[in-house]
């Protein structure tokens, strides 16, 4: 069975009827939260000077001072804790004093259980969300990580990977879920573990890859079930939710998550609740939810494959890897990484120093499998060669053999191929073609005339004359006529 939810600071419940107090208190701490009660109305304010409260249940009338004068002084004294109030009379005037006073929220008794309980949490998401947004300019202001050692293991210099290394620090404690997007082989699960390793949470990281699953392994999988809830249910299983407890679960591949199995997670997010299979009893989640995809989220949306009230639940806190195309000062610090692991894997005592052609060939590529298939790369060129050292032939005769298709960024020239060609409204002249081609190289290479000859298939020579050529082209001599 697991355990509750616990929030930072318990509820403080105000009201002078003792058996709703009994009552709201019973839902409340079903539902998760610690409670703490009050009868009297005059003790409040030094309850509150004494400990902090996440937020305020607190009762219109009372005997001695009523709620609806002491609702102005917590607002002041206290802003950090709202307030929700109680009463058993449905005025529209009290309920406009209420909210204009500054109270969060206004409930008429007799009050359902699931309309206190969304109240509640309608409440505990604001503060959360407030705390954030001062966590966040905290941490916009100051360009330090506070645990730098959490983010070793990714070998980075890049600008935006440091943001995001920040934003990763300043969301970590928070119980909100995150999105993490990227293309395959950026590394969004180890982003996903770094954030559970900066949360402080006390419970397991467990991570599962939901694609391929139907509705009923989902269930299964993730909230366990019942002896003889199927057939071959010999006994009681926890599922994944379970095992996560006070922990956090990393759900891989969520844009494949099948439309029924996504009404169940938006339970688990919204209530923290769920069912196993084949069981009537409810049980509550204290795991912090992460997922990832390489898919295109929007996309899914607006297809109608995934929810769209699920999407914006998850887009709590999102992260957007960038592909190592737009990292290109990050290759070769991986290159070095990734040389060095390899080497003391294949227990090569006196390794060779990458050869300087390859940090150039590799810089050309496009690398769509991003940073896994480059450490692959290495791995298998370092594995090939018994002397230590990297062909760099039989790299790039690999590179050329690697299908690339071309992206919605792709330059022109990744555009023109042949199964492209019949969206051309006109085709270009082949001079024009042809410098297409040749812009693209050297765009590819730095500039590097070599490598941009070796991407076009022809010689440094054969590049050079081209090059010559097309600026006597544009250069118009001296003595040139003007057309009659």
């Amino acid at each position: 069975m697991e355990t509750h939810i616990a929030p930072p600071l318990p509820i403080l419940l105000v009201d002078d009827e003792i058996n709703f107090l009994k009552s709201a208190s019973i839902t409340l701490r079903v539902a998760g939260f610690e409670v703490s009660t009050c009868s009297r109305s005059q003790e409040v304010l030094s309850l509150m000077v004494q400990q902090r409260f996440a937020l305020v249940l607190l009762d219109v009338m009372m005997p001695g001072t009523p709620g609806t004068a002491l609702l102005p002084e917590i607002v002041k004294g206290f802003p950090e804790s709202p307030v929700i109030m109680l009463t058993a009379i449905n005025s529209v005037e009290t309920a406009v004093e209420c909210m204009r006073s500054g109270a969060f929220d206004y409930l008429v008794k007799p009050v359902e259980k699931d309309r206190l309980v969304t109240s509640v949490r309608r409440a505990m998401d604001f503060v959360e969300i407030r705390n954030e947004n001062s966590r966040l300019t905290r941490y916009l202001l100051d360009d330090r990580l506070k645990r730098p050692e959490l983010f070793e293991r990714i070998v980075t210099r890049n600008r935006k990977m440091s943001a995001i290394f920040q934003y990763v620090e300043a969301i970590a404690q928070t119980p909100m879920p995150v999105l993490i997007t990227g293309e395959t082989g950026v590394g969004k699960e180890m982003i996903a573990r770094i954030i559970h390793d900066a949360s402080g949470r006390g419970g397991e990281y467990v991570s599962v890859n939901i694609a391929g699953l139907d509705d009923a392994m989902i269930s299964d999988t993730l909230f366990g079930h019942e002896k003889g809830a199927f057939t071959g249910a010999a006994a009681h299983r926890d599922g994944l939710v379970a095992k996560a407890s006070g922990g956090t679960l990393f759900l891989d591949e969520i844009g494949d998550l099948a439309r029924e199995s996504q009404v169940k997670l938006l339970r688990l997010l919204e209530d923290r609740t769920y069912y196993p299979v084949g069981s009537d009893s409810v049980r509550t989640s204290s795991a912090r939810v992460i997922v990832a995809t390489n898919k295109d989220m929007q996309a899914l949306r607006k297809e109608g494959v995934f929810r769209n009230d699920l999407y914006f639940r998850l887009q709590s806190h999102q992260i957007d890897i960038p592909p190592l195309r737009d990292r290109k000062e990050d290759i070769p610090l991986l290159i070095d990484t990734f040389y060095e692991q390899t080497t003391r894997d294949l227990g090569r005592t006196d390794p060779v120093a990458p050869p300087p052609e390859l940090y150039e060939v590799l810089s050309t590529y496009s690398f769509p499998g991003n940073i896994r298939e480059l450490k692959n790369l290495v791995f298998d060129a370092l594995s090939r060669d018994r002397a230590g050292a990297v062909s760099v032939s039989y790299v790039k005769d690999r590179l050329d053999k690697t299908p690339v298709s071309p992206g919605p960024d792709s330059s022109a020239a990744e555009q023109f191929t042949k199964d492209n060609l019949p969206r051309w409204q006109c085709l270009p002249a082949l001079k024009d073609a042809e410098q297409m081609l040749i812009d693209e190289a050297l765009r590819r290479s730095s500039g590097n005339q070599t490598l941009a000859a070796q991407l076009l298939g022809m010689t440094r020579s054969a590049l050079n004359k081209r090059l010559v050529r097309g600026r006597q082209f544009d250069s118009p001599s001296d003595d040139a006529q003007p057309p009659s």
